[in-house]
């Protein structure tokens, strides 16, 4: 019991301390936001975390051949997926800016927690470097079908757990983030940096080996 649920942090701190594209995002969106919707936004990326390491240990050494066909697909789909945040995060951050500043205008209202949770659920689920890793942690498993079911459960929650925490943590940053940068020209240089670097990470999603 022990082993699986240092191997379940091991691995949900493993797929989650890198900070790339989903994490800029989600700080970005809670410095915007409130705390509450960038902590929505950080369960909705650990439960994409959760699943992944749910259907590693429930489908074997199958699930590495049947995603092979899908691994181009979902690359392209999450540099999509990157591009239209990084455009609409661009465009928000200016029409807030302009809006505040020429007009009288109300700002564009904030997503809801529960759209916050969603939209990080699918943007994770399509990220094709959380596919990766988790079909190769189960090639890299030999003993998953000896594997207890409560044990695989405990891998699980760990996994789980570790991702919640961390995303929790890059959360909590933002809020610091957005209270630090209240005035109207912060707001839209961290807005339009932001999108800078969401939309690299895009191109260097697509041009990866």
């Amino acid at each position: 019991m022990t082993v699986a649920l240092l191997a379940g942090l091991l691995a949900g701190y493993g797929i989650a301390v890198p900070v790339g594209a989903v994490s800029t995002y989600l700080v970005s969106l809670t410095a915007r936001t409130t705390l509450r919707t960038g902590a929505c936004a950080a369960l909705g990326v650990a439960t994409a975390d959760g699943l992944y390491a749910l259907v590693a240990t429930l489908g074997g050494t199958a699930l590495a051949a049947a995603l092979q066909p899908v691994l181009v697909p979902l690359r392209w789909a999450s540099a999509l997926v990157l591009a239209v945040l990084a455009v609409l995060g661009a465009v928000g951050a200016l029409r807030q800016y302009r809006g505040r500043r020429l007009t009288t205008r109300s700002a564009q209202d904030p997503p809801r927690p529960a759209r916050a949770y969603l939209a990080l659920l699918g943007i994770t689920l399509l990220n094709p470097t959380t596919v990766v890793y988790f079909a190769a942690l189960v090639l890299g498993s030999r003993t998953a079908e000896a594997v207890r079911p409560l044990e695989q459960g405990v891998f699980v929650l760990a996994a789980f757990a570790a991702s919640a925490s961390w995303q929790l943590f890059l959360a909590g940053g933002g809020a610091l983030l957005g209270r630090a940068l209240t005035g109207h020209r912060g707001r839209l240089v961290t807005g339009l940096l932001s999108s800078a670097v969401i939309m690299l990470l895009a191109v260097r999603v697509v041009v990866a080996p």
